[in-house]
């Protein structure tokens, strides 16, 4: 069974975006490189990232399917190059065709330093950050990249961007050039931590190019860009190619040396997975990261595994887990009593599913945090409760106890003690039961639809019906295709969905578009359960607000403590390794980075390797 869903949102530190922070014992005003508390690795003259290859060879070809999705992608199909907008389902690698003001380093929690921008200015108060740009930056058509293309791109982001950005942006007062080499942007006070550096990852674009365009617009037309990549062949839901720019204008910079090895990176799309599976089977594309615990355990047998031209690798994921389960829309009135959500996870099997479905894979996610330092365990300690006593009035009693932990089951596959737990809950909701069927308080049968566009997660979602029909809740599984589905998300159109939502080192305001109430109201966002509490807001701007690694732990254990106590998912399953099956073309740093597996970015095509399977 898998490890992720079709649609994988990241978001915190060592994902999108780093959170700012001025270093306290910082002697100068003006920095290389920005960190959310301050710490940097490397100094203002280093030369490469340690986790590189400087001498890596170039050329070759990266083919893989799309995995992890931002924006308005989707993971099977795709009919826009527009990936920064709600409209249409966006192409993959599209963000490797524009730069942006900063990078991260890979092999730190949450460390940025340049590329436009040569240095940043920061003001005494945190409000004004003013970045000095590179003179050679130059877009694909050899125009120059000035610092009015930078603050077009950013305010038209906050105006017009997809809600993963504009909604965590809205605290950028205003982005201003100040002739060619200098983009002045500032920010409302009680900005949050995270947000100077969230802007400084955003994706630069020509103002030129988009005067005569409407950025809103769904379009198959290559966009100006400025990065490594630009845009190749490609057959709208089929598959897309990004080819190497030879004269790229920051190959040679430190945060771009021993990377963008391959001279095209090929992304296949495919409606089924079976059917990308016999696809790399086949040759058809080369990397495979395998979410699926039944098809690693029993399918990897084919001939170019056991010939050697295929070789299976495990490596460790240091990364937090973040959370994954089925999301249930509490705008709907089925969903609103947390009684009821309870119920309905009670039905859910794990123990069951581990034996027979994942091969002994994967752990119980209980956290929205797991994996990390940032979970809640047992009772509030005192800087938690320092945080939650102000609260009390719109938290329920269980917060301020033991955090809740999704119960254990007897693996038998129908758990009479959950069941029946389940079944008295809903009578505590003032649901009654009448010839089988299970009534909301105002009569209305209590019916499910359980929604995705990947048949993966059938086999696991299909005893947990069987469950929830013993207990007398009608549901049923509902495939649609992928515009369908992600029509249908954007409207908030469903019951119950599945999403993993992977969390940096370092999380901050990006959260908020995530459990917040004003992303509750807010088409196309991604708080799919519908979260709206002021005082889960008012812990999302402690965790945005945090100025010290130890403040942020602090408020991220409240936040998920709250969070897990309102019952607004059936929490799935994790686990922290990564399974990677290639074709063996690839060469990569004997230590890669700590915080992302560096694909595609540090590996290279080994032209030997290629020739001794017979795919040079």
């Amino acid at each position: 069974m898998s490890g992720a869903t079709r649609r994988t949102l990241v978001f915190g530190a060592g994902a999108i975006a780093a959170a700012a922070a001025l270093p306290a014992r910082a002697q100068s005003r003006t920095h290389h490189g920005l960190s959310s508390f301050g710490d940097l690795k490397y100094p203002a003259d280093f030369r490469n990232f340690d986790y590189v290859n400087p001498e890596a060879p170039r050329g070759g070809r990266f083919s893989a399917q799309l995995t992890q999705t931002f924006g308005n992608q989707a993971s099977d199909t795709f009919n826009t190059l527009n990936v920064y907008v709600l409209r249409g389902d966006g192409a993959a690698g599209m963000n490797l065709t524009f730069d942006s003001l900063m990078v991260r380093a890979l092999d730190e929690p949450d460390a940025l330093y340049g590329l436009v921008a040569r240095a940043v200015e920061i003001s005494d108060d945190g409000l004004t950050y003013r970045f000095a740009l590179r003179p050679q930056a130059r877009f694909h058509d050899g125009s120059r990249l000035t610092a009015r293309d930078v603050a077009f791109s950013l305010m038209l982001l906050k105006d017009k961007g997809h809600p993963e950005i504009s909604q965590v942006i809205r605290d950028m007062s205003e982005a201003v050039a100040e002739g060619d080499e200098t983009v002045t942007v500032r920010f409302a006070p009680g900005r949050s931590r995270d947000l100077p550096l969230f802007v400084a990852t955003l994706p630069v674009f020509s103002a030129a190019y988009y005067e005569k365009r409407d950025f809103e617009a769904s379009t198959l037309e290559p966009p100006l860009g400025s990065g490594p990549y630009q845009v190749g062949r490609l057959e709208p839901g089929r598959f897309i190619e990004l080819q190497r720019v030879a004269d790229y204008w920051a190959a040679d910079l430190p945060v771009n040396v021993g990377q963008n090895n391959f001279d095209a990176i090929r992304y296949e799309y495919f409606r089924d997975r079976q059917v990308g599976f016999e696809a790399f089977k086949s040759g058809a594309f080369t990397f495979r990261e395998e979410f699926t615990a039944r098809v690693w355990a029993t399918l990897y047998d084919f001939p170019a595994v056991t010939e050697g031209r295929v070789r299976r690798e495990v490596l460790p994921d240091a990364r937090p887990s973040g959370t994954q389960g089925w999301f249930l829309n509490t705008r709907r009135e089925a969903f609103r009593d947390a009684r009821v959500r309870e119920a309905i996870g009670l039905c859910f099997d794990f123990a069951w599913s581990k034996k027979n479905l994942f091969y002994g894979s994967y752990l119980r996610t209980a956290s929205f945090f797991e994996n990390s330092d940032l979970k809640a365990t047992g009772t509030p300690d005192a800087a938690e409760l320092a945080l939650l006593d102000p609260l009390r009035a719109d938290l329920a009693a269980e917060v301020f106890g033991q955090a809740w932990t999704p119960p254990d089951s007897d693996g038998s596959g129908q758990d009479r003690a959950n069941l029946s737990r389940a079944v008295a809950l809903l009578r505590e909701a003032g649901c009654t039961r009448e010839g089988g069927i299970v009534r909301l308080p105002g009569g209305k049968p209590l019916e499910i639809e359980f929604l995705d566009a990947d048949p993966v997660f059938e086999p696991v979602t299909h005893p947990f019906i069987r469950n929830l029909g013993l207990i007398g809740i009608k549901a049923r599984f509902r495939l649609v295709d992928a515009s369908q589905y992600q029509s249908r998300l954007k409207d908030f159109d469903f019951d119950v969905t599945s999403r993993r939502y992977a969390s940096g080192v370092n999380p901050g305001a990006e959260l908020r578009e995530v459990y917040g109430s004003r992303s509750a109201a807010t088409p196309g966002s991604n708080n799919l359960a519908g979260i709206s509490n002021p005082a889960i807001d008012r812990l999302l701007d402690r965790v945005a607000e945090a100025r010290t690694r130890a403040d942020l732990v602090t408020a991220c254990r409240a936040l998920d403590r709250t969070l897990r106590a309102g019952r607004y998912w059936v929490p799935m399953w994790y686990k922290a390794d990564h399974r990677l099956a290639l074709w063996d073309v690839y060469g990569r740093p004997a230590k890669g980075p700590a915080y992302d597996l560096g694909v595609p970015g540090v590996w290279w095509y080994d032209a030997e390797k290629a020739r001794r399977i017979g795919r040079n």
